[in-house]
């Protein structure tokens, strides 16, 4: 078995400076994100475009975000969280900035889709769990993942109430331009994340180069089915983020029902983030996977069963939310303790690509097929069987450290 790359002997920020400004950073952008489908209606509305044209966008987006991700989690690796985290602010605020002034849904795509993805790619989970993996010792790993993706669930919680108050008081293009600004708060907390291996620029030495490590990590197959799980989540996920709030307006219900469901899986998954975190210290990280996919299609199946209203609305959303974003942990700590955490941002930003490609289909097929049926059953039904399958697909996860050979790396083995 390889020994551990000698980035780890380079000294490490405190894990207090590290979960605290991380925790704010991924608040400030998941929370942000988690409330565009609180625009579906009054920008479908007030620019005349269909369900299909937003959705299209948010789907570019997730792909977006997804397709940088890899790039943003490499330079990461190399250059150091810092300077992506810069850059990933500006591209949030000029995002937001071209979302509010898009004239045609051409630009909406451009702005809102690869813009802001771009920007999530360099301002959220691939890049914060990078350094957490970095400067924090195996020990704790998963446990500080678990931190830091509740943290993107209470910027849910805390976000969602905001911005819907934003859009009615100030109206959804004025709503976008404050967001605009709120983000490049990101800049200032990302100072407290400049790490002390990466002087000047300059990487660590590392044991193996990024295409050595992406095709051990491709060819090996509890990589792939990591990768197939997280499919699942990001359909399914995305696709009720997005598409609920409109669901919910076309049964009947009013607005505001939604947002407060909206911010209930946020705040629920606060719980059940940090819990997937500190049980993974302690039981088998595929185990944990594995039941939160079947619990999703469980929770699903009720909610479609059972008679709409504010009350099951609320249940739903208080269950969804314990599973939401609970699969984040365990799965970037398997991929930490599979191939260790010297290309851990862009193997990471492998797997959410995957997810990402989910999330494209989950959003693009809500707003696709409703269109053309008037109904969301389908993508419903969709997410229940995919939720079976990525339980079934977990299982064979094997979590223990890969063995490697010597490597080669620049000319000289490693």
């Amino acid at each position: 078995m390889s020994s551990p790359p000698p980035a780890l002997t380079a000294p490490r920020l405190s894990a207090l400076q590290v979960l605290a400004c991380g925790a704010a950073i991924v608040t400030l952008s998941m929370g942000v994100r988690h409330g565009f489908g609180l625009w579906l209606q009054p920008i479908t509305q007030d620019q005349g475009w269909t369900r299909e044209n937003f959705a299209f966008a948010l789907a570019i987006q997730n792909l977006s975000w997804g397709l940088f991700g890899i790039f943003a989690g490499m330079a990461a690796d190399r250059f150091g969280a810092f300077r992506v985290l810069l850059v990933g602010a500006l591209l949030y605020a000029l995002g937001l900035t071209g979302m509010a002034l898009s004239p045609t849904p051409l630009t909406f795509a451009l702005t809102a889709g690869v813009l802001i993805g771009a920007a999530q790619a360099g301002t959220t989970y691939a890049v914060i769990y990078g350094v957490i993996g970095r400067q924090i010792p195996a020990e704790k790993r998963s446990w500080a993942m678990g931190v830091a993706a509740a943290a993107g669930s209470f910027g849910q919680f805390l976000m969602v109430p905001v911005e819907g108050w934003l859009i009615s008081a100030f109206g959804w293009q004025e709503a976008l331009l404050i967001l605009g600004g709120a983000v490049l708060l990101i800049m200032p907390l990302a100072l407290f994340l400049r790490e002390p291996g990466f002087v000047g620029g300059a990487a660590p030495p590392r044991e193996q180069t990024i295409l050595q490590a992406a095709r051990e990590a491709f060819r090996y197959r509890s990589f792939q089915l990591l990768m197939a799980g997280y499919f699942v989540c990001g359909f399914q996920v995305v696709f009720i983020g997005v598409h609920m709030p409109s669901y919910l307006k076309d049964h009947g219900l009013s607005p505001q029902v939604a947002s407060y469901a909206l911010a209930l899986i946020g705040l629920f998954n606060v719980l059940g983030t940090y819990a997937a975190g500190v049980l993974g210290q302690r039981f088998p990280k595929r185990h944990i996977l594995s039941f939160i996919y079947l619990a999703r299609a469980v929770a699903i199946s009720a909610f479609l069963i059972a008679p709409l209203s504010p009350a099951s609305v609320y249940v739903f959303a208080a269950v969804m939310g314990v599973l939401w974003l609970s699969t984040i942990p365990p799965t970037n700590a398997v991929v930490a303790q599979i191939f260790g955490v010297a290309h851990l941002s862009m193997l990471g930003g492998f797997v959410f690509f995957s997810h990402q490609i989910g999330s494209f289909l989950g959003v693009w097929l809500g707003g696709y097929l409703y269109d053309r049926t008037g109904s969301y059953d389908i993508v419903w039904y969709l997410s229940i069987a995919l939720g079976v399958f990525a339980a079934l697909i977990n299982l064979p996860v094997r979590e223990s450290p890969i063995t490697r050979g010597p490597q080669r790396v620049s000319g000289v083995a490693a």
